[in-house]
């Protein structure tokens, strides 16, 4: 593949060294995996040994004029119409390759489950999450995952909590 956005983040990004960094400060248990790229949610559950249901898989939406990160289970699919509804806007919309790599620094498949600190944009969870006990993601890099408590990813990432998701509609 010749594509350099995605031979960049097949390697630790500045987004990875936030998200340890925050971790390490906090003092919160975490198990770093580095595997080998991946680009869908099922790899990325193989290759961190985990269920793909605790995977966070991270969209950036826009959701009126707002960019947001939504973070459900990675066996689900976004109801965009919840979260636009949710917000009060009449439109939402995937961001698009470019405007995630303007917004993040990355490419899809290695945007993590955070707002502030790590990202500049507000943070949402589906609340069928909360069933989990841990949460696993992509951290800032197709290379690089993080699997911790999801009391502690509640706690450090203080994403707003509201019904999304929807099953995932693929056979």
């Amino acid at each position: 593949m010749d594509d350099p956005d995605f031979i960049r983040c097949c390697e630790p990004t500045p987004v990875t060294a936030r998200i340890l960094e925050l971790l390490q400060e906090r003092s919160i248990p975490h198990r770093f995996v580095t595997h080998g790229p991946t680009r869908t949610s099922e790899e990325s559950a193989a290759a961190r040994g985990e269920s793909i249901d605790v995977g966070g898989k991270s969209i950036v939406l826009k959701v009126g004029d707002t960019f947001r990160v939504c973070v459900l289970s990675a066996g689900l699919q976004l109801g965009s119409n919840a979260v636009r509804r949710h917000f009060g806007e009449k439109r939402a919309r995937f961001a698009t390759r470019e405007e995630l790599m303007d917004l993040t620094g990355l490419v899809p498949g290695c945007v993590p489950p955070f707002g502030p600190p790590i990202l500049d944009l507000p943070n949402c969870l589906d609340e069928g999450f909360l069933r989990s006990d841990r949460i696993a993601f992509n951290a800032g890099s197709l290379t690089r995952s993080v699997v911790m408590s999801l009391d502690d990813y509640l706690e450090v990432a203080r994403p707003e909590i509201f019904p999304f998701a929807k099953a995932n509609e693929r056979s």
